[in-house]
């Protein structure tokens, strides 16, 4: 490991592009604290603490800042985050996936098409921007946290909603510039950086707890305990997230004169975790809802204080964070936008299509029709074992924190979207670096060498 440290630092173009990310990372990091002139920091804080940890406000604000590297537990430049140029980029994603649209059309003209749904993309994203800074300072507003006078000035609400969108357009540059200069995915590598900035409060919590012998505290087995979940998970994650379900694919022979071309066997791998952290990341933001909905309506109905406001009262209880309907209700969710996505994004007429053009076909299968069927077969199946990886990984941070009581600042490193995005992004970086130190014949974190193997005549660099 470390003689492969060693050699990306001597490959001068690799180790200017990690420079290069790292500098973008920490430039996000400053702006990450920079606060929104006008916003009363303290009294934003204490309305925070003061909400519990399963409140849909709490739970709301949590995912919001955790999906898109933002901050809205303290208002900054950058507390939108880059969660408006996700939101649109997965609006024309799934746009585009529709048979016969405009956008269909544009990705199938190649790169231009492709560049002019970027450039509809980035407009998309400013008036996102716009529509969630309004929000969010309205919120501020009736919660009392503008500071007085400013609130019913027109400039100020100007130079706020300006600051914020600046701030998701100068983010969503960054990932641009970390894609173009850089070494991995911006955007992701920027959620990443604001899911592992929380790590240091999640080890100041997890050592505030321990206490050997003390009533209420964690003693050595709970340290082990947690220990071994964070490994088990973390492993897990990584290889559910690189498995494969790998098809033989054989190539048809072609004769030209006295040689024979083609009769090559190779396979098509089917991710089993196709959707990524997609399906959660859809479920989580509509479990917030019926909370929220719950509550409105058994307030509105407290005057009566009938059968239908205890109804009400036990609905909004049980769909909470942690309690069993709302477990079970999230787990078929997950599911359910699991093959929603595979719906959306994978498309078997497609691909039989294409392995019929390029002269390919699977053994035993007569190409088209049979063939579709066969990977849509294949593709359900291996959804459903994807999907409760996504159910375990959701959920286990939840059962962590109500059996053995802990804060849900270390339970968050269990599982859940951040776990996932971690491990997804990471892999990636580690498999551009080993593409780049394949590509000078020096062995790398993935291949299993012993990190110096024989080198390519020539400058390093």
């Amino acid at each position: 490991m470390l003689q492969t440290l060693i050699n990306v630092f001597r490959i001068a173009e690799l180790r200017n592009k990690i420079l290069f990310t790292l500098a973008m990372l920490a430039v996000y990091r400053i702006g990450h604290w920079i606060p929104l002139p006008g916003i009363n920091q303290e009294q934003l804080k204490k309305f925070f603490e003061s909400q519990d940890a399963g409140s849909a406000v709490k739970k709301a604000t949590d995912f919001i800042s955790l999906f898109s590297g933002g901050a809205f537990g303290h208002s900054t430049i950058f507390g939108l985050g880059v969660m408006p140029y996700i939101s649109a980029g997965i609006i024309f994603q799934l746009i585009s996936s529709i048979p016969g649209s405009r956008l269909k059309k544009l990705q199938e003209e190649g790169p231009t098409g492709r560049q002019k749904i970027t450039e509809w993309t980035r407009y998309t994203t400013v008036g996102l921007c716009i529509l969630q800074a309004v929000t969010y300072l309205g919120i501020s507003e009736k919660s009392n946290m503008i500071y007085p006078g400013l609130a019913s000035n027109p400039l100020w609400w100007i130079m706020a909603i300006a600051a914020m969108t600046a701030g998701c357009v100068f983010l969503m540059w960054l990932g641009e510039q970390i894609d173009r200069f850089g070494i991995g995915n911006g955007v992701s590598m920027i959620i990443m950086a604001g899911i592992l900035a929380r790590m240091p409060d999640a080890i100041k919590s997890a050592v505030g707890m321990f206490g050997p012998g003390e009533e209420g505290k964690m003693g050595w087995g709970g340290v082990l305990m947690l220990v071994l979940c964070f490994v088990g998970v973390v492993a897990g994650s990584v290889i559910m997230t690189v498995a494969q379900r790998r098809i033989p694919i054989q190539q048809a022979k072609h004769t030209r004169g006295r040689r024979v071309f083609g009769g090559q066997k190779s396979y098509l791998p089917l991710r089993i975790n196709h959707g990524g952290v997609m399906p959660i990341v859809f479920a989580s933001s509509l479990m917030i809802f019926p909370s929220v909905v719950f509550s409105g309506l058994a307030e509105a109905t407290k005057a009566s204080a009938g059968m239908t406001h205890g109804i009400l009262q036990w609905m909004q209880s049980e769909l909470t964070g942690g309690q069993f309907l709302h477990e079970i209700v999230y787990i078929v969710m997950i599911y359910f936008f699991s093959y929603f996505w595979i719906t959306v994004q994978f498309n078997p007429e497609e691909m039989s299509k294409q392995l019929r053009e390029h002269g390919s076909f699977i053994p035993g299968l007569r190409p088209g029709p049979r063939t579709a069927e066969y990977l849509e077969t294949v593709m359900t199946r291996i959804t459903y074992v994807g999907a409760a990886f996504l159910c375990i990984i959701a959920v286990l941070p939840t059962i962590v924190q109500k059996s053995m009581n802990i804060d849900p600042n270390i339970t968050q490193f269990l599982g859940g979207v951040g776990l996932l995005i971690v491990v997804s992004v990471t892999l990636d970086f580690l498999q551009r670096v080993e593409a780049n130190l394949l590509m000078r014949n020096y062995a790398g974190f993935l291949s299993g060498g012993d990190g110096d193997g024989p080198r390519l005549k020539g400058p390093r660099g």
